[in-house]
């Protein structure tokens, strides 16, 4: 048996349907911005209950967009964790600013114990990152950023349909940025973002920035980008909305079933799981001693396991210049040698999810 970590052969398998929309697409002639686009910033407000949800190119820049337009520059600084993706730095440094890091807890995500000794007079804002699709603690974060009146954006890239005591993602913070990267819970075909906010005013800002800052074809009110979400995504991003409930469902029934099967397993620490967290599993980690080793057995046995991430942000090459070294946080690089991603995805049936378990069980034998 093969169990492939990617799902898009399965979930793409039946085309027509997507090409009929795509046809309609092109019949219209409104490939920039236009209806699709509008229908899906209006589904995504809803299935995120939140009012105002504003399209963009990538998930980088539905993060760097609200950051700069709530005043975010060069000489501030913005607290966020090295256990993310790349990305989550990326913006941050686009917009001029300085990122300052804060070690993980136990779930991957930034510890909220540890925040306020990252503050200094400089600090502008903080950037919790829902890593996984685990929801970091946002009660506690968002009592720090107001009590030192900082910025507060979610990097819920990973998250989509996430909450935490009943509160979707998002509904913390000024902004909240979402992927649809192709392999994103809820995905297009090529990259595509969107933020969405509780401010009419940032979400209108946030509109005319993407688009160049126009008002019409020949008034400009701000200095803007171009970063539109494109109408093709938009199409296909209507087209699978409605399944976002059912996959997030099944990613999490998924993850129960591992969570149960390799809780007694010699070797693996499942991470614990916060009560009042709704952890929608973007990625599946847990930490394992001998990781190299397993994943070696798993690749080797057609089970397509994978590490996010071997090297965190703070030693990277491009990190130099912020001053870390290996053992700033003990947290992050410890991880960095012992997670593992397994897959999870809806699209995996029972017989492989027992097959995963099993190379699992039997690399310890357990």
């Amino acid at each position: 048996m093969r169990v492939s970590f990617s799902y898009l052969d399965r979930q793409f398998a039946e085309l027509d349907e997507y090409l009929e929309d795509v046809r309609t697409l092109v019949r219209s002639g409104e490939f920039t911005l236009g209806p699709a686009v509008e229908e899906f910033e209006r589904r995504f407000a809803e299935l995120s209950r939140m009012p105002h949800a504003v399209g963009v190119g990538t998930g980088t820049d539905a993060l760097t967009m609200p950051l700069r337009l709530l005043g975010v520059g060069p000489g501030d600084e913005v607290i966020t964790t090295p256990n993310t993706f790349i990305a989550t730095v990326g913006a941050i440094v686009a917009t001029g600013a300085r990122p300052v890091f804060v070690d993980s807890e136990d779930g991957f995500v930034i510890d909220p114990d540890l925040v306020e000794a990252a503050i200094t007079p400089r600090t502008k804002a903080i950037v919790p990152v829902h890593y996984t699709g685990n929801v970091a603690d946002m009660p506690a974060i968002s009592q720090i950023a107001e009590r030192h009146a900082l910025v507060l954006v979610e990097d819920a890239c990973q998250a989509t349909a996430a909450s935490i005591d009943g509160n979707p993602v998002g509904s913390w913070s000024a902004a909240a940025a979402f992927s649809l990267h192709p392999l994103k819970n809820l995905n297009v075909w090529g990259d595509g973002g969107i933020s969405v906010t509780r401010d009419e005013r940032l979400a209108e800002q946030m509109r005319l920035y993407r688009n160049h800052g126009l008002v019409n074809r020949d008034e400009v009110a701000i200095w803007g980008i171009n970063s539109r979400l494109d109408a093709l995504q938009a199409v296909i991003g209507n087209r699978l909305i409605g399944s976002v409930p059912a996959i997030t469902e099944r990613r999490i029934v998924n993850a129960q079933r591992y969570d149960a099967a390799l809780a007694d397993v010699p070797g693996i620490a499942v991470p614990v799981r916060r009560p009042g967290v709704r952890h929608v599993f973007h990625l599946y980690m847990v930490r394992a001693e001998g990781r190299d080793e397993l994943l070696g057995h798993l690749n080797e046995n057609g089970v397509e396991a994978k590490v996010h991430y071997p090297i965190q942000v703070h030693l990277q090459e491009a990190a130099r210049a912020l001053g870390y070294q290996e053992g700033s946080f003990p947290n992050a690089e410890r991880d960095a040698k012992m997670v593992i991603t397994l897959p999870a995805h809806p699209y995996l049936t029972d017989a492989e999810i027992d097959f995963v378990i099993e190379q699992v069980r039997a690399f310890y034998g357990a």
